[in-house]
């Protein structure tokens, strides 16, 4: 990271009186870990205390997480609320800010924080790393530049920032996030632990994933496994299906992994997963984007056109 950006962030810290800071809507462990770490970053070492705000749903499992309970939804935030600074992480483009697009539009300063390529920037400084594994990583990284103080609760949630982007390192493809949990691991980090504090989703939603995950078809020769969420089991999901991706993921012959989800009559979420080949172009045919071997979007259609379109898209590469 540059100096002089890097400066300016500082600058913009310590002259604002209110600070707010969200990731993307229905945020992820990189997400919301990564908001309240920087938080946390902040109040130790400005003395200033941010709110964290997001929209959506925050998934069962980062229930435990510290700081969570601090976390503020967006509709409970006047609207006419008016920031010195906000702070948006890991938010690929503007579609992705749901409630917090007020919030940025008024704000006095915005500061971005990613490691996505979608779409247009967003702020008026943005700390991007294209070539991270997750905004924890870039944190960190910042953190240890300027050197921040950093405590328990600061190491545990970039902890999670990373493992979680990461796919527990399935998706590293650089050493500097290993090296990154070598670090925090001296320091007091307990992989295991965090791991368990994870495992806190609801009976229903195991149930429900084991369900979708045996209702999976496979095209092109097995190659590609396919698994639909329609709007009755999407009610009982936690998160963006993170489970039936892996377990589909480790059948033996299967390349790639989509995931369908009915999120509203005519809004369907799509989750892309690969081994080796890269899925982001997909995804970018769907109007979203992501990383090579893990992306996705939300298409304004009806799931069967959506289905229609993920088929063609394969049947036709292959």
């Amino acid at each position: 990271m540059k100096q002089s950006e890097l400066n300016i962030l500082v600058d913009k810290i310590k002259s604002a009186q209110t600070i707010a800071i969200a990731g993307h809507k229905n945020p992820d462990g990189d997400s919301l870990c990564s908001v309240l770490a920087l938080a946390r970053l902040i109040h130790l070492n400005f003395d200033k205390d941010p709110i964290c705000i997001y929209d959506g749903n925050i998934p069962d499992m980062l229930d435990l997480m510290p700081g969570r309970r601090d976390m503020q939804y967006c509709g409970r935030v006047a609207p006419d609320t008016r920031f010195d600074l906000v702070f948006i992480l890991d938010c690929g483009n503007v579609e992705h800010l749901g409630g917090m697009d007020v919030f940025v539009k008024s704000a006095g300063y915005v500061i971005s924080v990613d490691h996505h390529v979608d779409g247009a920037k967003i702020g008026n400084l943005c700390l991007d790393d294209v070539d991270a594994s997750s905004v924890g990583q870039i944190l960190f990284e910042i953190a240890g530049q300027l050197q921040w103080s950093r405590d328990d609760v600061v190491n545990d949630l970039i902890a999670v920032s990373v493992l979680t982007d990461t796919g527990y390192f399935k998706f590293a493809r650089i050493g500097a996030p290993l090296r990154i949990m070598a670090d925090l691991v001296d320091a007091g980090v307990d992989i295991e632990h965090l791991s368990d504090l994870m495992n806190n989703k609801p009976r229903k939603t195991i149930l429900t994933e084991a369900s979708v995950v045996s209702r999976a078809e496979f095209f092109c020769h097995g190659r590609v496994a396919l698994a639909v969420v329609d709007a009755h089991d999407y009610k009982n999901l936690d998160g963006r299906g993170e489970l039936i991706l892996s377990l589909l993921g480790q059948i033996k012959g299967v390349e790639y992994v989509v995931l369908l989800k009915q999120q509203k009559e005519n809004q369907t979420g799509v989750s892309l997963r690969s081994r080796s080949q890269p899925v982001n172009e997909i995804a970018v045919q769907l109007g979203g984007g992501g990383h090579a071997y893990a992306a996705g979007a939300v298409v304004h259609d009806s799931l069967e056109n959506v289905r229609a379109k993920i088929l063609k898209i394969f049947k036709g590469a292959k």
